[in-house]
């Protein structure tokens, strides 16, 4: 399994780093296109349409239509914005877990503990076990900015990406308004339903039949010399290469206290600015914005370096 990110949790001013990985995969059978008449691989060139050249991946740009105009993005302007090399997987809020609309989920991927010493990783898989909570993070993959949630599967960190939201469509169909009375009769009857199918849930037990189906055809094929010659037919596909990367260790303890320390001075300025009279007022209407969840969330990056640093 070959890691497709390394980065880290920053969790207040400690950092943990990790390597994240593709927790799922498809079991679907993959096939190419050939031609019906000699089983040649059927392949799709990118042609311009301009100047009708086959052109390489390499020197394609990305381009958005506007009306009439068109705007060219090439891959220096993505690498210019600037959450593009961000590898940080930023907590920003422990939420209680029912909050969290599973309309919303996206991707998952497992998190690997990356430093010499897994202490970090370790106390927040603790911490999300011990609150029942689960944490909200942003954090960047492909060139994007993403919303996603932290959570503890087994004894792993699994990072669960999330839809913005919106991302989500929202629908007013008639027939969920109807006033349809439905009898007593009728709701004893859904219910001893409900309860003739009532088991816990074993996703081993369920199986894809169409592709178990699908794999026999094609061993059958084989066994009755219904091939070709694989090599001569597509070519060869290179294997792609793993890449490994280690972090450093970070003082957990001091990290720990200047998390708490900060957050605490924090909280006198905020109750010290909302005392007073009307113009104190004004500054608490200022505290509300400035106290919002996103800049503490650059404070708290911003002076981690320095606390890495003294580490």
């Amino acid at each position: 399994m070959r890691a497709i990110w390394t980065g880290a949790i920053t969790f207040g001013l400690v950092n943990v780093p990790v390597k994240a990985y593709s927790a799922t995969e498809n079991h679907d059978v993959s096939f190419h296109q050939v031609h019906d008449a000699d089983g040649g691989r059927i392949r799709y060139e990118r042609r311009c349409e301009v100047c009708g050249e086959k052109v390489e991946y390499k020197d394609i740009d990305k381009a958005y239509e506007s009306d009439d105009d068109t705007v060219i993005v090439t891959d220096d302007d993505f690498e210019a914005l600037p959450e593009s090399d961000n590898d940080e997987i930023e907590v920003v809020q422990f939420v209680p877990t029912e909050q969290i609309d599973p309309i919303m989920l996206d991707r998952t991927y497992y998190l690997e503990p990356a430093a010499k010493s897994p202490k970090s990783y370790l106390l927040l898989r603790q911490a999300l076990e011990d609150s029942d909570r689960t944490a909200v993070v942003t954090y960047s993959l492909r060139q994007k900015t993403r919303l996603g949630v932290l959570r503890v599967r087994g004894k792993v960190l699994v990072l669960q990406g999330m839809l913005w939201a919106d991302e989500v469509r929202s629908v007013d169909f008639k027939g969920v308004k109807s006033k349809a009375k439905i009898s007593s009769k009728e709701k004893e009857l859904a219910g001893a339903l409900v309860e003739q199918f009532a088991s816990d849930f074993t996703p081993e037990e369920f199986e894809d039949d169409y592709q178990v189906e699908l794999r026999k055809l094609i061993d059958a094929k084989l066994e009755a010399g219904d091939t070709l010659d694989t090599e001569a037919t597509f070519g060869e596909t290179p294997d792609e290469a793993d890449g490994d990367d280690d972090a450093d260790v970070v003082d957990l303890m001091e990290a720990l206290k200047s998390s708490l320390d900060r957050k605490r001075s924090g909280s006198k300025q905020k109750s010290g600015g909302s005392s007073g009279g009307k113009k104190s007022g004004g500054d608490k209407s200022d505290g509300k914005k400035s106290g919002g969840k996103k800049s503490d969330g650059k404070k708290s990056s911003t002076k981690k370096s320095d606390s890495s640093k003294s580490a």
